[in-house]
């Protein structure tokens, strides 16, 4: 059973690739990733541009704001996929993520336009898209998935969320899990307001997702805080791994009255590292 890396990212900041004012201050918004789009948020006529915008700027910034980078490109359907490949292959951009992802044999051609070490990161928004979920998570130099959930809405034509979307959701979910990916990053919330991207985080919770997409800075700091544990469960998680490691490796050890074994230490390890306290043991 593996146990959530202390770096793994929890927010991803879209910004439109033709708005190369945004870039700098998506950077500083403290979304641990921003992602560079040149899909949906930018017009067919502003592609071109967008493109130009992000090679000249990702080439004036150090490793450690690289690193924090992806570039959204276009489906491989859309006319403007191969010129979006030419784009990460000019800029020596190790991190993109590829629209409607359908199968591995699209990661693999994405990775081929991009340096040695590169990673992608599947976005699931349609019906074969989920249905291929298992053999994406498993393709190589994969980093972990994402659920586009207000395409496949669109691809299923369903009137809202539901139980359709939840099922598929989880299927996402599930494939992750059995490829050891992460777990999968949530969809955006049209909304701005603070309680319902609350609302749409718990419920993406629940079908066991720890990071999600996001439109503005106001949600990053919202999900960033959604996240951060309450101080009365991070003293518990602490008094457990204190107590834990103390024990010398004993399989079951008791902290305030309440029997602890591996799977609850495990619980209070994934509470530290959100809170960025903890390594795994």
């Amino acid at each position: 059973m593996s146990t959530m890396n202390t770096r793994q990212a929890i927010t991803y900041l879209f910004v439109p690739g033709n708005r190369p004012e945004r870039f700098a201050k998506a950077l500083a918004s403290g979304a641990d990733r921003v992602i560079l789009d040149l899909e949906d948020a930018v017009a067919e006529a502003d592609k071109a541009q967008a493109r130009e915008s992000i090679s000249s700027w990702v080439a004036t910034l150090a490793s450690k704001d690289m690193d924090r980078l992806l570039v959204r490109i276009n489906d491989v359907t859309s006319p403007c996929h191969f010129d979006d490949l030419l784009c990460l292959q000019r800029s020596c951009i190790k991190h993109s993520m590829l629209s409607k992802c359908e199968s591995p044999e699209q990661v693999a051609q994405v990775l081929a336009h991009m340096p040695p070490g590169s990673r992608v990161l599947p976005l699931i928004e349609t019906v074969r898209g989920v249905l291929a979920a298992p053999a994406i998570a498993q393709a190589s130099n994969v980093s972990r998935l994402a659920f586009g959930s207000l395409d496949y809405l669109l691809d299923m034509d369903l009137p809202g969320p539901g139980f359709a979307l939840d099922s598929a959701a989880l299927t996402i979910a599930m494939a992750s899990r059995a490829a050891n990916l992460p777990p999968p990053v949530a969809g955006v919330t049209p909304e701005l307001d603070a309680g319902q991207v609350q609302s749409d985080l718990a419920h993406a919770r629940a079908l066991g997702y720890v990071a999600k997409m996001c439109i503005h800075p106001m949600q990053v700091a919202v999900v960033r805080e959604a996240f951060e544990p309450d101080a009365q469960t991070l003293a518990w998680a602490q008094r457990v791994l204190g107590q834990w490691q103390q024990s010398n490796g004993a399989g079951v050890i008791q902290v305030d009255g309440q029997m602890v074994d591996k799977p609850v230490l495990l619980r209070a390890e994934r509470i530290l590292a959100l809170a960025g306290q903890s390594q795994s043991l």
